[in-house]
């Protein structure tokens, strides 16, 4: 349903030309805006002039023309919602004359703001669009942000009925723009949203809008949309005729439309007929035709004004290029200097990234000559006990040196394969991922593999809801290593409870996680477990690439690898491939 009512224009700026603008605090300030907005809203010509000149009075004698100005345009609003356009078009005039000959020009928006709502009532949709865009970016220039909410409530209006996607999120931005500048204009935009949704026929939305509504007229709160509100509230509680009375009672002949909306959602075909012979008959009316024949007038002020503009912003553009020209001559003259100090400067740069990388080297030299002269010592420390002649250790023992010794040599290798393939992922072309992998197959066979590398108490599971004939296509052996990386992390910080690997196709894409009961993992470390050589714990073995290697591995595939946050048992890391 379309509705022509427009709100309560630029009511207040926080930037004012007025440098004191504490008089806002005021109680008497307060009162007269207040009396002045209420009447807007109701549409109560009794007690909105008198309310508005008192206003403009006070404004007048705290020397705020900006404020002034604003409440010129409010008038001229109010004269449109009650269909006076010719008066309006008056008014918008001499305020447009009155700017122009006193140079407001931050205020010149107010007078392309009144072009837009005429040209929109001669039914010059895009150029009254295009007005009130052009009033948006000369308020954004000027610091105008509180008075920004209604001028979008006015692109709203023209473009519900051709664009209501457009509409919608102008609707979102106004009322983004009042959340911070303006709060009193909240409820409005709100009133205004849930016409929004009673014109796109989502009535569920409508009902919650119009139960928040009638909570704020019950705080006292007031909007030019209320009776809207109100009228669409009727027609879908089946009082039709009440509905379009009261349309007729708040719009005028801009009613008509309405009153057709309502009777074609009734069914009264025959009363929707009659409505919309009316409205076409209203559209000729003779206030639009007295409005049509004038505004060549009103253009012809906003040219001039134009064209004054154009001659400023010339002389401007003039003292731009000498202003331009003396700069580049002192630019000449300084850029020897510069170039000068940008070389030393990145010679100093490059001095001391060499320091780092040195640094960096000895710390992974230190860091892997330990990590491999441990398990390495161990190994050899095995060795010496079982070529000891004097040393008979019987097979049960034997059987748990050798399980120590494999175990150490595992280290060391992983290791090193680590490294390469690190350095091998960094260089390679694009991997083939033309292997069909059994998931739950590979799962079972990696978990039988690292039975003999857990620590007593501690199981291997397997969860997944995956068939048994469920497979994938990558590359098996990539697929694997990463895998497997995620499995000895979780072995090394796991030291009861339970290893779980799971797999399951979620929003298609396959998951497979690998979780533990182990230490855990800070949140705040997530992504920092990832970079190259990080350690959370330093006197857990491993040199801190694994979990760097895996997430090229999987990058590689085309997949994800993160930790999961939400798990608090130990840590939980989930491998995301797309199904394909």
């Amino acid at each position: 349903m379309k509705f022509i009512i427009l709100t309560l224009a630029l009511l207040f700026s926080t930037f004012t030309v007025k440098a004191d603008d504490s008089y806002k605090n005021s109680k008497e300030y307060l009162t007269l805006r207040d009396s002045m907005r209420n009447a807007f809203n109701r549409g109560d010509s009794a007690r909105f002039f008198p309310a508005l000149n008192a206003l403009q009075d006070y404004l007048l004698k705290q020397d705020d023309q900006h404020a002034y100005y604003t409440q010129r345009c409010n008038e001229i609003v109010f004269l449109m919602n009650r269909q006076r356009i010719f008066e309006a078009y008056k008014l918008a005039r001499q305020l447009a004359n009155e700017l122009r000959e006193k140079k407001l020009d931050k205020e010149m928006y107010m007078a392309y703001n009144m072009l837009g709502h005429l040209n929109r009532y001669c039914g010059n949709r895009e150029t009254a669009k295009e007005n009130f865009r052009q009033v948006i970016r000369m308020m954004e220039k000027a610091g105008y942000y509180e008075s920004m909410p209604p001028i979008y409530m006015n692109l709203v209006n023209v473009s519900l009925s051709d664009d209501p996607e457009e509409a919608r999120k102008m609707l979102e931005k106004a009322k983004e723009i009042a959340e911070t500048y303006a709060p009193d204009r909240v409820f409005d935009i709100e009133t205004r949203q849930t016409l929004s949704y009673f014109n796109s026929g989502d009535i569920p939305a409508f009902l919650e809008g119009y139960k928040k509504y009638r909570e704020g007229v019950a705080e006292g709160k007031t909007s030019v949309h209320g009776r809207n509100v109100d009228i669409c509230y009727e027609s879908l509680q089946g009082n039709v005729d009440k509905a379009v009375a009261m349309a007729y009672d708040a719009l005028g002949d801009e009613a008509h439309e309405t009153a057709t909306i309502i009777y074609e959602r009734a069914g009264r075909w025959k009363d929707a007929y009659e409505s919309l012979k009316k409205q076409t008959t209203a559209k000729d009316s003779v206030n639009n035709v007295i409005l049509s024949n004038s505004m060549q007038g009103f253009r012809d002020e906003m040219t001039v004004y134009d064209i004054e503009r154009q001659v400023a912003r010339t002389r401007i553009i003039t003292l731009a290029i000498i202003i331009l020209l003396l700069l580049m001559l002192i630019t000449a003259l300084v850029y020897i200097s510069y170039t000068r100090y940008r070389y030393m400067k990145e010679l100093k740069q490059a001095y001391e990234h060499a320091l780092e990388s040195d640094k960096l080297k000895d710390a992974f030299i230190r860091n892997m000559s330990h990590e491999v002269r441990t398990p390495l010592n161990v190994i050899a420390g095995f060795a010496q006990v079982l070529a000891n002649p004097d040393l008979s250790p019987d097979a049960e023992k034997r059987k748990e040196i050798a399980q120590v010794i494999q175990k150490n040599n595992y280290l060391i290798t992983s290791q090193i394969d680590e490294m390469i393939e690190l350095a091998l992922n960094e260089s390679a072309a694009d991997t083939k991922k033309t292997d069909n992998v059994a998931v739950n197959d590979l799962l079972h066979k990696l978990a039988k593999e690292k039975e003999l590398f857990v620590s007593a108490g501690v199981a291997i599971n397997i969860s997944t809801t995956l068939a048994d004939d469920y497979a994938i296509t990558t590359n098996r052996e990539m697929l694997r290593r990463a895998i497997v990386t995620l499995i000895d992390n979780a072995i090394k910080y796991t030291s009861k409870g339970t290893i779980t690997l799971g797999a399951t196709e979620k929003d298609g894409q396959l998951e497979l996680s690998v979780e533990d009961t182990g230490c855990g993992i800070p949140p705040e470390e997530a992504d920092h477990i990832f970079e190259r050589f990080v350690k959370l714990n330093t006197f857990k073995e491993g040199i801190g690439l694994g979990l760097p290697l895996c997430r090229k591995i999987i990058s590689r595939l085309d997949g994800t690898i993160s930790l999961d946050t939400s798990y608090k048992e130990g840590a939980r890391f989930v491998i995301r491939l797309n199904i394909g």
